[in-house]
């Protein structure tokens, strides 16, 4: 009778519970829904279209789609040994890498941009530290000098540094999650090193990497700040989604930003949906 006499109260306090849960997590759900609710109601279809179809624009949206794609790959190519790397061995400086790794995700995006900048677009800038007189003369200077500022691949480096950070972070984190007891047995039966990760891990690693991968990508999508100081702004050379949204504003073309605001939300959503199925049919 005494616990009979209790459910009433428990189901009363399961009810606010719930409330309180789901309050809260519907805020921030309400919010972006809201956002692209209000993106939407402020464009039509035919100002949307007629946006999207200046030269311009179609421009940015190819070397976006070109760059985040460039972008990805490599940020899976780096990622995958790195990650294993921080996950199966612990070495001199292993949490020094690993804070290194991190500094791109906490850095502000144009202290970012401007040490990219200062890295490429300068003819060898750690001479300063040695006396530039001294260590090289003017031919060798500029022969030591990365040209890349201001032009495409610089918006691709712009977007691997940042994309890559975090697709370290899903492959550490990907390894972490697989034994590695099944490598080691390999290894004991006489397969080395490289052989137990071709053959053993890396294909248990294959949802992390399409993870890594999805990720990379959408967060070079929405690249902006190292891009617009690194590669600039130019039009038909470096521009993409992200800085055309700024460019439209700069000029008071507010319809053209929402309506490629719009497009990068919609990219984003295909791409997820995509490789999230890829990787649950992997898994099945």
């Amino acid at each position: 009778m005494k616990e009979l006499r209790q459910n009433p109260t428990r189901r009363a306090s399961d009810a606010v519970f719930f409330l309180i849960m789901g309050g809260l997590s519907s805020s921030f759900i309400l919010l972006i829904v809201l956002l692209i609710v209000a993106d939407l109601s402020f464009t039509s279809f035919s100002e949307f279209g007629a946006a999207l179809s200046k030269p311009e624009i179609l421009a940015a949206f190819k070397l976006t789609i070109a760059s985040c794609t460039v972008a990805a790959i490599l940020s899976v190519w780096v990622a995958t040994p790195l990650g294993y790397i921080l996950s199966r061995y612990r070495f001199v400086g292993h949490r020094l890498v690993d804070t290194i790794v991190d500094i791109p995700i906490v850095l502000p995006p144009l202290v970012l941009g401007l040490s990219l900048l200062i890295l490429f677009h300068q003819p060898f800038p750690f001479s300063r530290w040695f006396g530039e007189e001294l260590v090289l003369d003017e031919y060798l200077r500029e022969t030591l000098r990365f040209p890349v500022s201001y032009s495409w691949p610089a918006v691709v480096l712009a977007q691997f540094t940042v994309s890559c950070a975090f697709a370290v972070r899903t492959m550490r984190v990907t390894f972490d999650q697989i034994n590695p007891r099944a490598e080691d047995v390999a290894r004991t039966l006489g397969c080395s090193r490289a052989g137990a990760f071709l053959r053993i891990a890396l294909p248990q690693a294959t949802r992390g990497m399409i993870t890594a991968g999805t990720i990379a990508w959408a967060r070079a999508l929405g690249e902006f700040g190292p891009i617009l100081v690194f590669a600039g702004a130019t039009r038909f050379r470096t521009e993409v989604l992200s800085t055309t949204v700024f460019l439209e504003l700069s000029v008071g073309q507010l319809d053209a930003a929402v309506a490629v605001s719009l497009l990068m939300v919609a990219m984003a959503v295909v791409v997820l949906v995509v490789l999230r199925a890829i990787g649950a049919g992997l898994s099945g």
